[in-house]
């Protein structure tokens, strides 16, 4: 009777031994699949350069105007400018040869099928021609400002839409901070988050005034050497003009 209880005791030990390993073998073969069907980690939060923008308030609005105003400005001055500035080389040596061959008229109408503003002064000088030199000269450089006039009309937007642009992108950034403490104040939350996320999208403004304050004078400064050049083309125009009416025989 005494082997029967240690056959059935060491019987029971063995059956439990193999209900553990495959207890623990079932569960080794679960962790790799529990493993796999992890959820994925959560990916970073993207913004658009649109959204990015947005985000600056009501004051992107006047900016976006003074954008569009600075692009407009610039391209209309552009091709303005660059057609003025177009002259025929032989230009005034076809002037010396009408005046020195008496051929007044032919001159004139040179002139007045030529764009340039050069064209303008030396018709002007040929309109006077058989008055004193001093008036010659006067009615001239009275028409060269006129041209240059004409020319730098509108510059001085570019000019003052990059001195205000900056101003307006500030003005936006004061007043998301204003508003930023005014919120804390009102909710006790003074949270990491809660300030950075309020100033990032108010230095959004900041950002934007400067972007375009820079493209304003940057395009201003393209203006006015282009300008520089045209009146650069004018002058030498007059003195070849008056150096032909001092010695029309040479």
């Amino acid at each position: 009777m005494l082997n029967s209880v240690l056959i059935q005791m060491v019987v029971s030990g063995t059956n439990t031994a193999t209900q553990v390993v495959d207890s623990a073998a079932t569960v080794a073969a679960q962790v790799p699949a529990a493993a796999v069907t992890l959820p994925p980690p959560a990916q970073e939060a993207t913004l658009s350069v649109f959204d990015l923008v947005m985000k600056g308030g009501f004051i992107m609005i006047p900016m976006a105007i003074l954008l569009l105003l600075t692009i407009f400005y610039f391209f209309e001055r552009l091709m303005v400018i660059s057609k003025l500035s177009k002259m025929d080389k032989n230009f005034m040596n076809n002037i010396k040869d009408y005046i020195h061959n008496g051929n007044i008229d032919a001159a004139k109408a040179l002139c007045k099928n030529t764009t340039a503003p050069a064209a303008r002064m030396v018709e002007k000088g040929l309109s006077r021609l058989g008055k004193p030199i001093k008036e010659i000269e006067e009615a001239m450089e009275s028409v060269g400002k006129l041209e240059i006039n004409r020319m730098e009309k509108n510059l001085n937007v570019l000019s003052l839409i990059g001195r205000i642009a900056p101003i307006f992108g500030f003005i936006g950034t004061i007043a998301g901070v204003i508003k930023i403490f005014y919120d804390i104040s009102l909710t006790d939350n003074i949270s990491i988050g809660v300030i950075s996320t309020g100033l990032y999208q108010k230095m959004i403004t900041s950002a934007t005034g400067l972007v375009i304050g820079l493209l304003a004078f940057i395009f201003y400064y393209i203006l006015n050497t282009m300008l520089d050049r045209t009146i650069n083309k004018m002058e030498t125009a007059s003195v070849e003009f008056m150096d032909i009416l001092h010695g029309p025989g040479k």
